[in-house]
């Protein structure tokens, strides 16, 4: 009887989000074993996501230090999945996208001579620091994946273009698409971490966190943010704020206590999620936003130089603009005042798929399996 072990491994929010669908998917094939592992670099936010998509680790790596940083991670993930590898033996590892415990998990398995699976491959702004240290860290697990899941064909076109194979690459869809409709629920109500907030307001949903806009781009953020409240009376800015003390400590300083914003606790998933279904628009730095937001009908303004979602801009579901204060502003206003560019982007469609994703990866990844375990036999 054919049997396979998939390891799983994600240490982050994002990454067990878009992770989920592709283990419910695993699990459902009788012939694969799937173990799930978790590195924890980050390790509250990652728990939300573990309860609310009911997925119990198998092995957590509890890597998450007050005061770490990439040197610590990365030993650690090597380290840690050094014992797990050894203990489970198995057939193939899984990583997603562009963090530190990508990186270390396939060179890790690269060292077992363990074949990589790759969710969300291919994604390139060809700056090696922005975004900084994620560039690096897909760039580098691609050279070691064996499977390539590209979620659009400019994904596909970037790995062929650094001669990997092929018929090494699928173009999948993005499994975020796949957690974002199954989570999305009409009946859906908000507890009380959005009681204080009047969504009869133009809600304007804001993230920040990039490594990269630390100091004065967060800065220049935030100064535009504070334009943009001050101009519009019906606008209302909600702020997650991540829990890295370094963006913790200017947004306090800057928004804390100001008129119509909301600097709030990171929301769990599931209320993150009908509230990004329920703003008037996005502002964020993020990645996974640029793909998740569009899904909702929801215009995004990238606060970045660069980014590795191409798609979405020659879509015209997201606007890249940067971290410069009158940019920003320019370009908020005229989604607040020109209602014609703002249902343009609103009803661009969706370039990162249909909600179909992660069957589509389980499939190839049993008849991968199948290919190699039975020319062992």
């Amino acid at each position: 009887m054919f049997l396979g072990k998939v390891l799983v491994v994600f240490g982050t929010r994002p990454e067990a989000i878009k992770m989920a669908p592709v283990i419910k998917e695993l699990k459902k094939v009788e012939d694969i074993t799937t173990i799930v592992a978790v590195t924890a670099q980050h390790r509250e936010m990652l728990d939300q996501v573990l309860k609310l998509f009911d997925i119990v680790p198998d092995h957590d790596l509890n890597l998450m230090r007050e005061g770490q940083d990439l040197y610590s991670i990365t030993t650690g993930v090597l380290e840690g999945m050094k014992e797990i590898l050894d203990k489970e033996q198995p057939d193939m590892v899984l990583v997603h996208g562009d963090t530190t415990t990508t990186f270390a998990a396939a060179l890790a398995a690269f060292y077992r001579r363990i074949p990589v699976g790759h969710v969300e491959a291919g994604l390139r702004t060809r700056n090696k620091y922005s975004p900084y240290p994620e560039e690096m860290n897909r760039s580098l697990a691609g050279r070691i994946c064996e499977l390539h899941f590209a979620p659009t064909d400019t994904a596909r076109e970037n790995l062929l273009a650094e001669s990997t194979a092929s018929f090494k690459i699928w173009v999948t869809g993005n499994t975020v698409i796949d957690a974002l409709l199954d989570t999305i629920k009409p009946e859906y109500k908000f507890g009380q971490e959005l009681s204080q907030i009047d969504f009869s307001r133009r809600i304007v949903l804001v993230t920040t966190h990039r490594r990269e806009n630390w100091g004065n781009s967060m800065r220049n953020i935030y100064e535009a943010l504070l334009d943009i409240v001050n101009e519009f009376p019906d606008v209302e800015v909600v702020f997650p704020v991540h829990k890295n003390p370094v963006v913790r400590e200017v947004a306090e300083e800057m928004l804390q206590g100001r008129e119509r914003f909301h600097l709030i606790e990171p929301l769990d998933y599931e209320p993150f999620a009908h509230l990004m279904n329920c703003c008037y628009m996005v502002m964020t730095d993020s990645g996974g936003l640029q793909e998740e937001a569009p899904s909702l009908g929801k215009p995004v303004l990238v606060l970045r130089d660069t980014t590795e979602r191409p798609e979405a801009v020659e879509a015209g579901t997201v606007k890249l603009v940067g971290t410069n204060r009158d940019k920003i502003y320019q370009e908020a206003k005229r989604l607040l005042t020109d209602s014609r560019e703002y249902e343009q982007m609103a009803r661009a469609i969706n370039p990162y798929g249909d909600g179909k994703a992660a069957r589509r990866i389980a499939k190839i990844v049993t008849e991968f399996l199948y290919v190699r375990l039975g020319a062992q036999m």
